[in-house]
């Protein structure tokens, strides 16, 4: 009976973390998109072209979950492209130019976005500014850095082991790449399901007034949600430069749209409270899938803009319309 019962408490917390939680409309939008991607091409289904999807989602992937975190506080990020940017002109310099180790490189890129995010959560809770205004002026900033470090140029010549991270799959499935996506997403699934801090972000998202009168430390916790979100930022330039083996300053020009596009279509509102990382990884999949598949159907880049962009006002539209109707 013990071991019975333990299997069924197991089996019961895996689907816990895990439940869709709000999703259940994109996950079935998502199995509709590669019905339908599967009869009108035969490329789509297969295993190759599945695996491509992840590779191309590896950064957007990583970026959204930072993004979900902002946004279940009720607070947005403008600023998560031109910090990418900066992390990967800082992790350039310091291993091309300066010739340092890869890890001291790492190092200082993580630090740097996490600085960028540390000084706009300050600006917000200290100062007052509007989350808008103030990552705003940050994705200025982090881009004119970002620019600043090599005078504009382009960085190559990283090591090649660095590249291969995001070439080799490992048992002939994943990169290093995407393996540390996963990795992010697991871990950020677990913080909201059984951390503490998890359930204050609801709280917060919910009514900071209330959640301060609860005793949740409202400034610090939105001072971290933005550092952790700049510092996936960072990680996910890091990724991006494995996998372009260069940097350059003018990468991740209107990621930050990408990402918050993801969290909506994923089912978290923007008004904070509801939502979470699983219907972010949807979102990001039905993202992935849409313009993979629209690539398959040889769709003009100029029609695939249209079509994504009509993809998210749907899906801001259905949220406004479930909230209504509750």
């Amino acid at each position: 009976m013990n071991a019975t019962g333990g299997t069924v408490r197991q089996k019961a917390n895996f689907a816990n973390i895990f439940s869709l939680r709000g999703a259940t409309g994109p996950l079935i939008g998502l199995l509709l998109l590669c019905l339908f991607l599967t009869i009108a091409t035969d490329s789509f289904f297969s295993l190759r072209n599945f695996l491509n999807i992840l590779d191309q989602i590896t950064v957007l992937g990583i970026m959204a979950v930072g993004m979900t975190f902002v946004i279940l506080i009720g607070g947005i990020d403008l600023a998560v492209g031109s910090v990418l940017a900066l992390s990967m002109m800082v992790l350039g310099y310091l291993n091309v130019t300066a010739g340092m180790p890869m890890a001291v490189a790492i190092t200082g890129a993580l630090v740097a976005a996490a600085m960028c995010g540390a000084i706009s959560g300050l600006l917000i809770t200290e100062f007052k500014v509007p989350a808008f205004i103030a990552t705003l002026a940050m994705m200025s900033i982090a881009r004119g850095l970002a620019n600043m470090v090599t005078n504009g140029s382009q960085i190559i010549g990283f090591p090649p082991w660095f590249n291969l991270g995001a070439i080799i799959r490992h048992g002939g499935f994943l990169t290093t790449t995407v393996a540390v996506m996963l990795v992010v997403f697991v871990l950020g699934i677990l913080y909201l399901r059984y951390r503490n801090g998890g359930r204050e972000l609801y709280a917060i998202g919910g009514n900071p007034e209330v959640a301060r009168l609860a005793g949740i430390n409202v400034k610090r916790k939105t001072v971290f949600v933005y550092t952790l979100c700049s510092l996936l930022a960072g990680l996910a330039g890091i990724l991006l430069a494995a996998r372009l083996d260069s940097v350059q300053p003018s990468s991740g020009v209107a990621y930050e749209l990408d990402a918050i596009a993801a969290v909506v279509i994923g089912g978290t509102s923007l008004s904070g409270g509801t939502g979470g990382v699983v219907g972010t990884l949807i979102g990001v999949l039905i993202i992935g899938v849409l313009r993979n598949g629209l690539n398959l159907l040889s769709v003009s880049p100029f029609l695939q803009a249209v079509i994504i962009g009509l993809v998210i006002a749907l899906a801001v539209a259905a949220e406004t319309f479930k909230h209504r109707g509750k």
